[in-house]
């Protein structure tokens, strides 16, 4: 990034529509891992629907820089007041701050509240910006006194940055679905021929005890999902959270307002029985980049294994029929594997004000990273695919 640091106007946002949507985006489409989850009609959606905002632990305060009218650099920005909705557990590190007389929350945390899905979190022109979007979220925590600073499922030049500026690098696993780019798969049943027979013929047994209890399928693909769809589907959401004995995160007005700004890229599978509807499961898709993400589920009648139909053959099958790419399945579940989706590797990256503490988890992510690496390892010796 040219010209002098004093050339740059830094901004803090206490609501990202105070920054220009198209000019958000347009970064955004420039980066090198953009998803739908960092356009600006999604995280805008979660403020103004009440799903993450003050109340719900989730202070925006997202930051810009800017010279002569043009965004160089943005990105979200929250001061959490727990680490719930993060997927990147640091309850440990709370509780060792307690323990020990000092405060560990707020935090900053630079996400997408609620999304564990690995993509560009510093929006910025080049690597410049990004370094000087990187050093004000420091000096921010800094000035605010806050413990620490996160970024999670950061892009590899977000990582990289975080990295060269003294940023303690944690590590993930996750489990993707990949098409074969050379030979893509022609459908779902080309697909579960490479696996393993034993793998195959589970799968082909818990799609028999769904298809003989009745239960059909329909996809709706962007405006044809109609608001008693959605309805339903939000049901059915709020089931999923109410038998985990918990409260969703996301409100219905979120939803309306995906349904409004970002249609497109939603994917609604609605399971009938008996001419009623019975379960419906979410994902998210990127048709320009053939990227598909699995998301929301929720069911108003037990069938056994609907879950698995639902989240993941039903998807499946559609992503193979469009030629899409790949297909990720959330977070955590190594049960994924034997349906053919296999580790990932994910990261964050984590700044600790205390110079004892940030001594001491540097050698537990360490230690953390050699027991993940171990563990993707033992996996990939697993591969549901045959040799």
């Amino acid at each position: 990034m040219s010209g002098s640091p004093d050339d740059y106007v830094v901004r803090v946002h206490d609501d990202p529509r105070d920054i220009d949507a198209e000019a958000w985006n347009a970064l955004l489409a420039t980066q090198s891992h953009p998803t739908p989850f960092m356009r600006h009609e999604y995280l805008a959606a979660l403020q103004v629907s009440g799903s993450a905002i003050d109340s719900t632990g989730w202070q925006a305060q997202f930051l810009s820089i800017e010279r002569d009218g043009q965004l160089l650099a943005a990105c979200p920005l929250y001061v959490k007041s727990h680490s719930y909705g993060e997927y990147v557990f640091d309850w440990a590190w709370a509780d060792a701050y307690q323990r020990h007389g000092l405060r560990y929350y707020p935090k900053l945390l630079i996400a997408v509240p609620f999304t564990p899905v690995p993509g560009t979190r510093l929006l910025a022109v080049d690597d410049g910006a990004r370094a000087a979007l990187l050093a004000g979220i420091s000096q921010l925590a800094r000035q605010a006194k806050m413990s620490s600073a996160h970024l999670l499922f950061p892009s590899p030049d977000d990582l990289a940055q975080a990295e060269g500026q003294g940023w303690l690098v944690r590590r993930g696993v996750q489990f993707h679905w990949h098409n074969r780019p050379e030979l893509p798969y022609g459908s779902l049943e080309d697909f579960l021929t490479t696996l393993q027979r034993e793998k195959r013929k589970k799968i082909l047994q818990e799609r028999r005890y769904v298809r003989e209890a009745g239960v059909t399928f329909d996809v709706f693909e962007g405006a044809q999902i109609s608001t008693e769809q959605w309805d339903f589907f939000y049901h059915c959401y709020t089931l999923t959270y109410a038998a985990h004995r918990s409260t969703p995160y996301l409100t219905r007005e979120f939803f309306r307002l995906m349904a409004d700004t970002m249609a497109e890229h939603w994917l609604m599978f609605i399971a009938t029985r008996e001419g009623r509807p019975v379960a419906a499961s979410l994902i998210c898709i990127d048709r320009e980049r053939g990227h598909a993400y699995g998301r929301y589920w929720g069911c108003i009648e037990e069938v056994r294994c609907l879950h698995f139909e639902a989240c993941y053959y039903q998807p499946l099958q559609w992503v193979i029929e469009q030629g899409f790419a790949s297909f990720e399945g959330g977070a955590q579940g190594e049960h994924k594997m034997s349906r053919g989706l296999m580790p990932v590797r994910t990261y964050s990256a984590h700044q600790l004000s205390h110079p004892g503490f940030a001594e001491a988890i540097d050698d537990y992510l360490k230690q953390e990273g050699q027991s993940i690496e171990q563990y993707v390892s033992e996996l990939n010796e697993r591969s549901p695919f045959r040799a």
